[in-house]
């Protein structure tokens, strides 16, 4: 996303999101200073700039169907309009977020695409959005480790001519494609680029 495409976005959220949450009357949660709500709008314009205007129009009807507060009068904190968001809209896959970048950064993600787990420990950043921990490592290698033999699998039978059917080729292209995407987030958090 550029920045115009970035910028249109944030208008769209502020106007189909946050006004008219705020005409409905909710105000801002009662943890939060005005000085952190009116942060908590910007941080949420930003964040919910690649949602289209229909799932902002959803979210909204989410939201206030959903206040916060003890007279549910206030609004939700962002992590879970977030979280709202992720579920009717999900970010696009070429979305990557710090902890993504963070993540192929660290000799753990280098050793990941290394050893051929790097589209399992991407898919489990997107879908946890939490830095795995040690059991979790193990468990992405070893289903990374399965994941690469059917590939092979699946690679030896076209090679040899044999029927496959589509929807392991389509698994197989998405799985290359996926650790194509791990080494380019690898490559760009080297170079100090941007996904």
């Amino acid at each position: 996303m550029d920045s115009a495409e970035q910028a249109a976005g944030e208008r769209r959220v502020r106007e189909l999101l946050i006004e008219p949450l705020a005409r409905r009357g909710l105000a801002r949660p009662s943890s939060l200073t005005r000085a952190q709500y009116e942060e908590m709008c910007r941080d949420l314009c930003a964040r919910l700039a690649y949602m289209d205007s229909l799932s902002l129009e959803a979210l909204e009807e989410q939201v206030a169907a959903n206040p916060a507060g003890k007279d549910l009068d206030r609004l939700p904190i962002a992590n879970r309009i977030l979280d709202w968001a992720g579920q009717i809209q999900p970010p696009r896959d070429d979305s990557v977020s710090p902890l993504m970048r963070r993540a192929f950064s660290h000799r753990m993600g280098a050793a990941a695409i290394e050893q051929g787990w790097g589209p399992e420990l991407l898919d489990y950043l997107r879908r946890k959005r939490l830095w795995p921990g040690e059991f979790m490592v193990g468990e992405l290698r070893k289903a990374g480790h399965d994941n690469a033999r059917q590939m092979t699998l699946i690679e030896e039978r076209l090679a040899a001519g044999r029927a496959v059917p589509p929807e392991q080729v389509r698994w197989r292209d998405e799985r290359a494609a996926a650790a194509v995407r791990c080494r380019r987030i690898a490559e760009l958090v080297q170079t100090g680029g941007a996904a």
